[in-house]
């Protein structure tokens, strides 16, 4: 992390190919530069947005707002159902300690996530130790230079039968690896969470309904025992630090209660912003002929700069099924990914490890040490460098 503060902050020479950081779109930014000037030139808005603490749940015309969209996508929610968070980050902190705490016979909860490697940042968002119990995918190649991974849904079973589980949670897309999980998986997932009494936890950080950076898009419907986690992050406003939370009435209630204790109000700009958007019918237009656009677009330039650069590399990109990052895995690496990483970043190209994203498996193989994730989010000619420039080191590696 302090590499990635570095890059954005520090050092920006360094060729960013790490982190989470969306990308500049100047078609949204311009957007949100007009909503600003209409605020600040309404001295009503104004005052809304600098001098007025929101309640404990959040912005109550944007909940209202959120509840008629997604109601018009046909989900049964309520006012009730909703509830925003100072970003998705602290949403999963909250939500992590209250369903996995310590019960009152003191044993301490776990939660599962199904298929690893699974997003960095749910690592130590637990009070306790040890909070998450992590599954190893099955892998299967796909041609000469892709793979994809698979829920291992026997070493699932197995986990919810031998550990104290208290939710199960995917990300979808997957952060790192870009899979979209089917339809048929998020089904039997949702089915072994209810016959376990707890919930499934849905990341949207990057997917559906919003902001819709999904290419084999196969939306979901919400429903009762699941809890959806979106962002305004991935949409282009990671400053404004807004999350949402849909989830039954009773969990609802107790994230809003923590949020007060947390934080007392949720921040303005976001919901400001965001409510704009949905007052106007723009955001569906918005997700679909400029974000996703934008980063299909990112994604088709970086897989023909590897092709082109990286002929004769024993190497593979997990199918890119959405969110904006290339998840590359390097056969027989003489060296690990953390090594690669370092040699890397002493050439200025700084990328992800990929070995901390199996945090949560004890177990080990070869191919945790043999990845690393790529963010294609930089300009172009940043993009054309970097790949240049790690094609030269694994010709090295791989020719020593």
């Amino acid at each position: 992390m302090a590499d990635l503060g570095e890059a954005l902050n520090v050092n920006p020479d360094l060729l960013f190919l790490g982190g989470g950081n969306p990308a500049q779109i100047p078609e949204f930014e311009q957007l949100m530069a007009s909503e600003l000037a209409a605020i600040a030139a309404d001295e009503e808005q104004l005052h809304r947005l600098l001098g007025v603490y929101q309640s404990p749940r959040g912005s109550e015309t944007l909940i209202s707002e959120l509840c008629s969209y997604f109601q018009h996508l046909g989900w049964p929610v309520s006012e009730k159902n909703i509830c925003l968070s100072s970003g998705s980050q602290s949403a999963f902190f909250m939500l992590f300690n209250l369903l996995a705490g310590p019960s009152e016979c003191k044993q301490l909860g776990k939660i599962l996530l199904p298929m690893l490697p699974e997003y960095l940042g749910y690592a130590g968002q637990g009070l306790g130790n040890n909070m998450f119990v992590g599954c190893a995918p099955k892998l299967s190649r796909v041609g000469e230079h892709e793979f994809k991974y698979h829920c291992d849904f026997d070493a699932v079973e197995q986990a919810l039968r031998s550990e104290h589980i208290c939710a199960l949670c995917v990300s979808r897309p997957t952060n790192p690896s870009g899979n979209v999980h089917s339809l048929e998986t998020m089904h039997r997932l949702g089915q072994l969470a209810d016959s376990n009494a707890v919930p499934l936890i849905v990341d949207g950080a990057y997917g559906s309904p919003f902001p819709g950076i999904v290419y084999d898009e196969q939306a979901l419907a919400w429903q009762s025992n699941r809890v959806f986690v979106l962002s305004l992050s991935k949409l282009g406003l990671p400053g404004a630090r807004t999350g949402i939370v849909v989830a039954d009435e009773q969990l609802i209630s107790k994230l809003s209660s923590v949020n007060t204790v947390l934080s007392l109000a949720n921040g303005n700009l976001g919901p400001a912003l965001f409510e704009s958007l949905l007052k106007k019918r723009q955001l569906d237009r918005l997700c679909a002929e400029t974000i996703q656009p934008f980063y299909a677009k990112k994604r088709e330039y970086m897989l023909s700069l590897i092709k082109a650069n990286w002929v004769g590399l024993p190497y593979r990109v997990h199918r890119a099924q959405g969110a904006f990052f290339l998840w590359l895995w390097f056969e027989n690496l003489p060296i690990s990914s953390a090594q690669l990483y370092e040699r890397l970043k002493a050439r200025s190209v700084l990328v992800m490890d990929g070995s901390h994203f199996f945090f949560a498996n004890a177990s080990t193989s070869l191919h945790t040490e043999q990845c690393i994730r790529l963010s294609y989010c930089a300009d172009d000619e940043v993009l054309a460098r970097a790949i240049t420039i790690i094609g030269d080191e694994l010709k090295a590696l791989y020719s020593a």
